[in-house]
Formats: C-alpha cells, sequence, structure tokens
C-alpha cells in the first residue's frame, strides 16, 4: 500500500503509558506490513521510546527492533505456568507489577538501595526509587542517533522543564536528539530520575500532556496529513465499582490528556481560518495590507488532516496497575491486540482516503464506529 493519494505526510502519534506501549508496537508493524511508513513520528513517555527505534532505524529493521526492546525489557520470568482463566490472569498481571515494583525491570531500571527516603537531599538516589541507566544503554544498543538526526523522518519527544513546569519538544527538526532526550521523555517521576539535556532537568511529558497530537497539529503549515494516533489511556470507561476501579478510571482520565478536546479545538480553528479567508476574499486587493495580504495567501492552502484513532482497551483481568505489568505474557497480547485493531482500521479503506478541501480534521475510529454500527442495529431491531 503506498502513501494515499493527496496525502503530504503520514505521521505516526504515539502516547505514553508505561508496559501498554507494547501495543503500539504491534499497531506499528500492522502498517508497516501494509507498506504504510511514517515520514514523522512524535511521542511522549514509551511513546517516545517506541518512536526512537521508528525514527532512528531503516524501514527493513524496525519491527524487528522494536520487538527486541519489548522482548528485552519483559525477559524475567513471573510464574512457571501461564494461566488462562481471568482470575489466574487477575492474579498473574498482579504479581508481575508487585516484581516491577520491587527489583525494577531488566534492562529498563533498577531500584537505588537504600532507596529515596534514606539517602541524603541531593545525592543520586534521593529524588526517585529507581536508577533509568539501563534504559540508556538499551537505546544506544537499538537506536541509530545519526540516522534519526538525519531528518529522514521527523521525531519529536514531549518533555517537561522541572524547574519552570514548561511543557517542551524535542525535535529532531530543530534539535540534535540523543538517549537523553528520549530518556527526559519517559522519566515518570518519583519511580525515574530527572534527566539533565542542556544543563536543565526534565521529567516526562505526560503529567502535562501524554500526547503529542498538539504538536503535529502545530506543524502542519499546508500540508495535507494522515495521522495515525495510537494512545493507551482512553478517556471514556465505566464508572468504578471500588476503589481498584476508581484508581485505574482516574489514571485513564488522568492520562488520556483530552485528546479528543485537542482534535475539537483545530477543528474549530481550522473552520475560523475558513471564514476569515472568505471575509478576506470579498475585500480588494488594494484595501489589504502587507500583514492581511500574506494572511490570505496562508489561508488559501489550509490543510486537510484525517486522524485514525487506535485506543488501548484494558482487558478485564487488567487494574490499575497494568502501565507497569511488564510481564511477557502481558506484552505479547498487548503487541497482538496494537497488531489486530491496527488491521482492522486498515480495512476501512476509504478513512485512508484524503477528504477534498474544507473537511478541515476528520477523525475516524474503528471501535467507536463498530460500537455506533451496533447501537444501531439495535435500535433497528428493537
Amino acid at each position: 500500500m503506498m502513501k494515499p493519494e493527496g496525502c503530504d505526510r503520514l505521521a505516526l502519534v504515539l502516547q505514553g503509558g508505561g508496559a501498554l506501549g507494547a501495543y503500539q508496537g504491534g499497531a506499528y508493524q500492522a502498517l508497516h506490513e501494509a507498506g504504510l511508513e511514517p515520514d514523522w513520528v512524535a511521542g511522549v513517555s514509551i511513546g517516545g521510546i517506541n518512536g526512537a527505534i521508528i525514527a532512528g532505524n531503516p524501514p527493513e529493521l524496525r519491527v524487528a527492533r522494536l520487538r527486541r526492546f519489548w522482548e528485552t525489557i519483559t525477559e524475567r520470568p513471573v510464574w512457571p505456568v501461564r494461566p488462562h482463566d481471568e482470575f489466574g490472569r487477575k492474579l498473574y498481571s498482579a504479581w508481575s507489577s508487585l516484581l516491577t515494583t520491587v527489583f525494577g525491570q531488566p534492562n529498563f531500571f533498577t531500584p537505588y538501595q537504600p532507596g529515596p527516603w534514606l539517602t541524603p537531599p541531593g545525592a543520586a538516589g534521593a529524588t526517585s526509587f529507581y536508577d533509568s541507566a539501563p534504559l540508556r544503554a538499551l537505546l544506544l544498543e537499538l537506536v541509530d542517533f545519526d540516522r534519526l538526526n538525519d531528518r529522514t523522518i521527523r521525531y519529536a519527544a514531549g518533555s517537561v522543564q522541572v524547574q519552570t513546569g514548561n511543557f517542551a519538544y524535542f525535535d529532531n527538526a530543530g534539535t540534535t536528539i540523543g538517549p537523553e532526550h528520549v530518556m527526559a521523555s519517559g522519566a515518570l517521576p518519583p519511580a525515574l530520575p530527572m534527566v539533565p539535556v542542556d544543563g536543565e532537568l526534565y521529567w516526562d511529558g505526560g503529567i502535562v500532556s501524554n500526547t503529542p497530537l498538539q504538536h503535529v497539529l502545530e506543524h502542519t503549515v499546508s500540508q495535507n496529513t494522515l495521522i495515525f494516533q495510537v494512545d493507551l489511556f482512553s478517556a471514556v470507561g465505566p464508572v468504578p465499582r471500588d476503589m481498584l476501579d476508581v484508581l485505574n478510571r482516574q489514571k485513564d482520565i488522568l492520562y488520556s490528556s483530552r485528546t479528543r478536546l485537542v482534535t475539537d479545538v483545530y477543528q474549530r480553528m481550522h473552520e475560523q481560518n475558513e471564514l476569515l479567508h472568505a471575509l478576506l476574499e470579498k475585500l480588494p486587493e488594494k484595501a489589504l495590507n502587507d500583514r492581511e495580504r500574506a494572511l490570505k495567501r496562508r489561508l488559501a492552502h489550509l490543510p486537510e488532516i484525517t486522524i485514525l484513532h487506535l485506543i488501548y482497551r484494558q482487558a478485564a483481568y487488567e487494574g490499575f496497575a497494568s502501565d507497569y505489568d511488564f510481564s511477557a505474557t502481558s506484552m505479547h497480547a498487548h503487541w497482538e491486540n496494537g497488531y489486530r485493531d491496527a488491521r482492522d482500521t486498515l480495512r476501512h479503506e476509504s478513512w485512508l482516503k484524503m477528504q477534498p478541501g474544507g473537511h478541515g480534521i476528520v477523525t475516524h475510529d474503528v471501535h467507536r464506529e463498530d460500537a455506533a454500527s451496533l447501537e444501531l442495529a439495535g435500535k433497528n431491531d428493537g
């Protein structure tokens, strides 16, 4: 499959979500097999790590390197027998999360000793529970940073400056990306330490905004863009029934980062820009000053944007600790779910076609569309 007709750029937008990020690996595999390679990858936290592996490798190595990353950080055995019933999977997932809490995760992060509560202020290990040095070594092994910085693919990772609280994007359009930029995007406090970049300290961008969609939309200029947005937390979910449900629902809402709101805001901006252009067209050219003429020219080429939205849906056995259940069993399940959801999305060939001018932002979600179809069928049957 080639890039759809009328599409100037294909972007891959990857949300943060820890262990759930294997879902993005499966989704990318489906895109790769369909011949859809991104021109731009933007990510936050684990999305920034997945994105760096994609942008920092040639197409023929990307799936294998992503797979290598996920197999490497989930290689620790949890139980000798893998349960298949829901209750057993709940216990398995909970035990895996507990192992991560106590021992860290191989090749990803290791616990500081004696821990932050017993470490003097200002010393290494005083401001986080784990050391992320193993991640740096793994990134240097799996990411060709020279390739990532040659801008064959535009890459951006979202982070937040610790002292100011300002959100920042490390974008290879203007920054030479190194492992520290990728690590900074995934330095979620208080688990992982602040990461120094050019004399400033940074934390995980997810504590401000867990989706890089806004960054991509702000830089579309006049390019018609097809965006595959792969989210790991769903803003929509059931009403909690107990305290564990409350913790899970709170995390979903917090880290979904109001993706729909971002889309709606930019849709309204597009409509206002179209209206402004129509008004400027009605004025004689001599009545416009230089600034207004430049604005008129820019607004004459507003981009058309199509967003294909994939959202990880938690299994019944998963709970509020699912984002740090780094068991191989859960990783493979997440990967397969991402692969299946992306394949299902790609079957809707009409969604891949760029819309004619004037539509602004068009969003498709295979889960939402299927749910709407089922609801309509239920009404018709009734």
